[in-house]
């Protein structure tokens, strides 16, 4: 065989190697959170025996790979008790991808509680101090309802009842080897059908699994009566409809591996139903040399890039150095552009210096930001805006071009953005009708993918800490592009939260645990995008909102409106005649779950994207925001502001789907 055809033979069988990987390994889906129950009155303290039992039993569950498994773990007289398990129709690797998400995110909603469950649509996970395995457990309980009515509500749920009960008795007495999981049809009418499931954990008997589900249909009518569809989850089964196929027929489980066993005979022939062994060496020997150029490869590739990180300085590359260096323009060069930083040429001032517009020598119009020596922001400051923004790259974010640094003159240069900044038009009177609802409806959507995309999708994890309608600028379509970077921390990929003794940022958008302890994590932005959200609908600013409405703050006035029924009050009257009342009444719905005191309580930005895009996923009940009451005598700068505790819970105000919630018992 000549060189060629070895080579050919190795590319092909490469190729081949590499086809048979990519197709093997199923695409990891996003899962989808549901909701979170901490008990409140029985808690540990922090690095107690409880707490590492706990973490222990977090990281056996998430490197089970099955669809139910339960663990205990016992560490300095403390015992900790702990199960999953994955909805009957999900395949094992998005049921193994939902438990790690769980137990990533169950303990920082619940630091402190020796009692919690998360559900998630995919997969549920709990774990108490308190053994619960083969026990009907019915509370906590919590109820999602599409807010839809039927036609026939009385006819619906006789259909309903009827199917729901059926499909539990299957549940409740599965065929050998099967899980404890069933669905079910019914046709109410000529053209609807009510699609439904049952699943009970798999360490319940038949009976104790009939009972529960009982329990569960039998709430039914306290959930979702006479809606379209709705589910009830307690910690033991669950049951839920839809007027809609939600479920798949049969559980996708990921393909095996094909293991090559060799046969008995070994005389060459083929048995009956076997296979010869010439062809079991056909079959091994390319894979084996396959496997083989693969790993070398590999090596290759490994030494090469270790080769080419270790000829530039540690934590940077050779790219990142050239493209710092091409950004740096020429103090003179600013200078011409914006005319010495003339008056005429000003677009704004903000708390670190003052913007100029200014026009390159090639004609491109650009933004300069001369940093004020008393600004506060240091070179140090000035160097992570620099590095932060150099970075990112996404169309609701500002772009810089470069930067400036002489003697004592630190300047940004940023794209020029025409429309100035958000507050310039939607806090002006005269202004604000250019924003119409369809419009403003865009910028928030624009404004939480440019937070989610610093959050989760860039290569680094960015806390922005000063987000506000002033560093929202507009583009010629009313695009928002998100800007000032001078205040954002950058954190480690596996990086939760953090902790300052200096509190930047503006008042009115800060949240509690950051204005009051200085702590802060994605959910700061999550507070100031919900403090934003309720701005834009309302169009009036935070800060000095009691000099409009005689409320302490647009947080407090907006939660009024929602508890007393009433939220649409809230919407500015310029936008009356264009607004869309099932957006308007999802995004303060959104806006209340944003600006919640406990951090736990508050979405992540990619679930608010989610909230935006798609009106099928149901939203939580919110409770009452943090606010603050400040001086009247300085409306930018309150002298004496507090934060007020959550005491009550009302029903929650949704177009198109709610929940309702029962907590831990005490």
């Amino acid at each position: 065989m000549t060189t060629s055809m070895v080579m050919a033979s190795s590319h092909i069988i490469f190729l081949l190697f590499f086809l048979i990987t990519f197709f093997h390994f199923p695409t990891t889906q996003a899962q989808t959170y549901l909701y979170t129950n901490c008990s409140s009155n029985k808690t540990f303290a922090a690095n107690s025996a409880f707490q590492f039992a706990r973490t222990t039993l977090l990281s056996s569950l998430a490197s089970n790979n099955t669809d139910f498994y339960n663990a205990t773990v016992s560490r300095g007289g403390d015992t900790v008790y702990g199960l999953f398990m994955c909805r009957g129709d999900v395949n094992l690797t998005m049921c193994h991808q939902c438990v790690v998400n769980a137990t990533q995110q169950l303990p920082s909603d619940c630091r402190a509680s020796k009692e919690a469950i998360i559900w998630y649509d995919e997969c549920f996970l709990r774990y108490s101090n308190r053994s619960f395995f083969s026990t009907v457990d019915t509370r906590p309980r919590y109820g999602l309802l599409n807010t839809g009515n039927v036609s026939n509500p009385a006819s619906f749920m006789r259909t309903l009842y009827d199917t729901m009960n059926k499909t539990a008795d299957v549940a409740a007495k599965p065929a050998v080897g099967r899980k404890k999981y069933a669905t079910g049809t019914a046709n109410f009418s000529a053209f609807q059908t009510v699609y439904c499931m049952a699943q009970c954990t798999p360490d319940l008997s038949p009976s104790d699994c009939r009972r529960c589900l009982s329990g569960t249909i039998g709430d039914l009518d306290w959930c979702c009566d006479g809606k379209q569809g709705g589910r009830v989850l307690y910690p033991s089964c669950y049951v839920r409809y839809e007027l809609y196929p939600f479920y798949q027929s049969e559980a996708s489980a990921p393909t095996p591996t094909p293991a090559i066993v060799p046969p008995t005979n070994t005389t060459g022939s083929q048995g009956k139903g076997g296979i010869s062994s010439g062809t079991i060496v056909a079959i091994v020997v390319p894979i084996s040399v396959a496997v083989l150029i693969f790993i070398v490869g590999i090596c290759c590739l490994s030494k090469r890039m270790r080769k080419n990180h270790d000829s530039v300085p540690e934590g940077k590359s050779a790219s990142e150095i050239s493209s710092m260096d091409s950004l740096q323009y020429d103090f003179n060069t600013i200078e011409e552009a914006t005319h010495k930083f003339s008056q005429d040429n000003k677009l704004g001032e903000g708390g670190f210096g003052v913007v100029y517009k200014g026009t390159l020598a090639n004609g491109q119009e650009v933004a300069v930001k001369r940093l004020s020596q008393g600004s506060g922001q240091g070179v140090q400051e000035f160097k992570n805006e620099v590095e932060v923004v150099a970075k990112l790259q996404h169309k609701n974010l500002v772009r810089l071009l470069g930067f400036c640094v002489q003697g004592e003159e630190k300047i940004l240069v940023y794209e020029y953005v025409p429309n100035k900044s958000l507050d310039y038009i939607l806090f002006d009177l005269e202004k604000q009708i250019q924003l119409d609802w369809t419009k403003r409806y865009k910028v928030v959507k624009g404004i939480a993918r440019g937070i989610k995309y610093l959050h989760e999708d860039s290569r680094l994890k960015i806390i922005h800490r000063d987000l506000k309608a002033s560093n929202v600028l507009l583009d010629n379509d009313m695009n928002p592009k998100i800007s000032d970077f001078g205040m954002a921390r950058i954190f480690m990929v596996d990086q939760t939260q953090g902790n300052t003794s200096r509190i930047v940022g503006t008042y009115g958008y800060m949240p509690p645990e950051y204005a009051m302890h200085g702590e802060f994590s994605v959910k700061t932005d999550v507070y100031s995008f919900g403090v934003l959200l309720l701005e834009i609908i309302s169009g009036k600013k935070n800060s000095s909102f009691y000099e409009i409405e005689g409320a302490p703050d647009l947080l407090s006035y907006a939660w009024k409106l929602w508890r007393d029924g009433e939220p649409l009050e809230l919407l500015d009257p310029t936008i009356r005649e264009s607004y869309t009342s099932t957006e308007v009444m999802r995004c303060i719905h959104i806006g209340l779950l944003c600006v919640q005191e406990d951090p736990a309580d508050r979405p992540f930005m990619a679930s608010i994207v989610l909230m935006l895009d798609s009106f099928s996923v149901t939203l939580p009940t919110p409770s009452q925001p943090a606010f603050f009451v400040q001086s009247g005598t300085d409306p930018n700068m309150p002298k004496d502001f507090k934060f007020g505790q959550s005491t009550t819970k009302s029903a929650p105000m949704s177009v198109n789907e709610m929940s309702v919630s029962e907590v831990m018992p005490r």
